[in-house]
């Protein structure tokens, strides 16, 4: 069996456990694709899960070690099996790994769905294009489906300036409304070019000083109660990260609000389909949303992407380049 390179770790701890090792090329299976991948970005969940501290939440996908990362892509497709009509080999594509082969991206081959690819954008770079499958498909999800953002509404983005908000920012003003950006102080030049109306540092402003909003995009996942009484009466917030130092009060938020009074906060996990890989991929293409990339690194210096990302001040996303 042909073997690849892969991002792995053989124990949970600091990023320094991350490094370059080898795993058998996987075989797409009847309705699959096998993707050469060209890079796959640095996701926040990967981080716990490195770490250790989702081990409750991952223990039915638990494959023994070594263990493995990634969950988006951007490549071309080298094979795909007998049932697939939809995709060709040679086909620019995006997508994500499905959920039951969950962290498995960050390798020069992934096996993924059919239905979990897009065509990747026409005139964008595939290693910038592995910045948005995850990020952008969670954006359009949120401010889209779920709070149905209307044209003219306000709307607020927490953490503006990292991989989702990055992304919120420029959907928002995109979706036409009137965007508010929380970020740190050496971001909100970046956030206002991406096209937030405002922008303000978030180790300073007071919750009580800002608002109302018709919606709010909660990217950082802490303090939610405060955030959630920033909305009008008929506001919506989605909150697309969770506080995992506070797990309790973050699930009782959530719940509570479903409850009582109209402010209602939503919490989804994304499962993206090829209509929304396509919906991003036009977004793309007609520039109403670009991909923002701090770094792009080689797959040596995986630990170093985990390591900044873990800073913070992360402007868009860490990229790690496959080829």
């Amino acid at each position: 069996m042909s073997e690849m390179r892969a991002a792995l770790y053989d124990r949970y701890g600091p990023p320094e456990v991350l490094r370059e090792g080898t795993v058998p090329r996987p075989v797409p299976g009847p309705r699959q694709v096998l993707v050469k991948v060209h890079a796959a970005s640095v996701n926040g969940g990967e981080l716990y899960a490195r770490a250790g501290k989702v081990k409750a939440l991952t223990a039915l996908a638990a494959r023994g070690w070594p263990k493995r990362l990634g969950i988006d892509f951007a490549g071309e497709v080298a094979a795909v099996g007998r049932d697939v009509r939809d995709a060709a080999v040679g086909d620019r594509v995006w997508g994500m790994v499905s959920r039951a082969n969950s962290f498995t991206s960050m390798a020069e081959y992934v096996v993924t769905s059919a239905d979990r690819i897009g065509p990747a954008p026409v005139g964008t770079d595939l290693v910038e294009a592995a910045a948005l499958p995850v990020v952008g498909t969670t954006v359009i999800t949120a401010l889209r489906d779920k709070a149905r953002l209307g044209k003219g509404e306000r709307l607020l983005v927490r953490g503006a300036s990292g991989g989702i908000g990055s992304v919120a920012v420029q959907l928002g003003r995109a979706y036409g409304a009137h965007v508010t950006a929380l970020a740190g102080a050496g971001n909100l030049d970046f956030v206002r070019e991406l096209g937030a109306d405002e922008a303000f540092d978030h180790r300073t402003t007071d919750p009580a000083a800002l608002g109302p909003f018709d919606v709010i995009l909660d990217a950082v996942g802490s303090d939610l109660s405060a955030w959630r009484r920033r909305l009008s009466p008929r506001g919506r917030m989605v909150a697309v990260s969770f506080d995992l130092g506070h797990p309790v009060r973050s699930l009782l938020t959530i719940a509570g609000s479903t409850v009582h009074g109209s402010r209602r906060v939503r919490f989804f996990s994304g499962d993206p389909r090829r209509e929304l890989f396509a919906e991003l991929g036009r977004l793309t293409e007609s520039g109403a949303v670009r991909p923002v990339v701090d770094t792009v690194h080689p797959l040596p210096d995986v630990a170093l992407a985990h390591r900044a990302l873990e800073a913070g001040g992360v402007r868009g996303k860490h990229v790690i380049r496959m080829l």
